[in-house]
């Protein structure tokens, strides 16, 4: 059954990049800065594979010609990671060629725990040669990213530190909130120390405050780092820190392959659910 994207409009800003410049405007009007993300994921042949590259292409060019503030990132997995590791790599280092001409960034997402090794190789192939155009994500809850997260940030990586939203087991994440939280914490203060500009994506309000009082204590400047939050969520509280002089960035999901992303934002909070409840019953 096909659901009817009315269900995900809360969390995806349009089917069609047309449909979302507009939004990312409004944001950027607001203080916000954006980065876009065209939803979808584990591309099992070249051909939509290829085509995925040409999209990226066309996303970077045309955020250039729009003159919005946004960047972009991109699913490892829809650039035939699951194909073949060099072919996956060609075409990364396609897109990046394109970023580096535009002068544009490409953070490179995080995907489930079978991904995260073929992931932070390809990310340090792809650092070595592209260096500030290429960032990666780090999820907290896993239990190896306390050894990744040191690796990468005495790299000098540009690192956006996130919850983690796949369902994974016990053996390999965290799965209490209060352990996440700590980790948390130890990683932000980690990459506050060792990198240049942590990105801080975190919806939650203990963790928000955490940084707001830790950069405070330690005088870290507020241009020095970003709060990081996803379209639909918090946008109130986006606006409160941007006008606070924090900088702030919503990432904004896109496309026709929503169904996965919106599934993953349900499981994450139950006022997720009722919102889009209340959706199908609106006339």
């Amino acid at each position: 059954m096909k659901l009817p994207y009315t269900l995900a409009k809360r969390f995806v800003a349009g089917e069609s990049l047309e449909q979302t410049v507009p939004k990312v405007s409004d944001l950027n009007d607001a203080g916000i800065r954006v980065t876009l993300d065209l939803l979808g994921e584990n591309v099992k042949d070249k051909k939509t594979a290829d085509d995925t590259l040409t999209h990226y292409i066309e996303l970077i060019e045309g955020i250039h010609e729009q003159g919005i503030d946004s960047n972009i990132s991109i699913k490892l997995t829809m650039l035939g990671l699951d194909i073949d590791y060099q072919y996956c790599k060609k075409n990364l280092f396609s897109l990046l060629d394109v970023a580096r001409k535009h002068d544009q960034f490409v953070r490179i997402d995080m995907e489930g725990s079978d991904y995260t090794q073929l992931t932070i190789d390809l990310f340090k192939e792809a650092f070595q040669e592209y260096g500030k155009h290429v960032g990666i994500v780090i999820q907290t809850y896993l239990h190896r990213t306390r050894d990744d997260i040191n690796m990468l940030a005495e790299l000098g990586a540009d690192i956006r530190l996130c919850k983690g939203a796949y369902n994974e087991s016990e053996r390999i994440a965290l799965r209490k909130m209060s352990d996440i939280r700590e980790a948390y914490k130890e990683y932000a203060a980690i990459l506050f120390e060792k990198t240049v500009y942590p990105r801080i994506a975190t919806h939650d309000d203990q963790l928000i405050e955490w940084v707001k009082t830790y950069t405070d204590q330690n005088g870290i400047g507020k241009s020095r780092f970003e709060f990081q939050m996803l379209y639909g969520m918090r946008l109130e509280t986006c606006k409160e820190l941007a006008a606070a002089g924090y900088n702030v960035r919503i990432y904004v999901p896109y496309g026709t392959m929503w169904f996965p992303y919106f599934s993953r934002r349900l499981k994450e909070r139950k006022e997720n659910i009722w919102f889009v409840l209340s959706t199908m019953f609106q006339k």
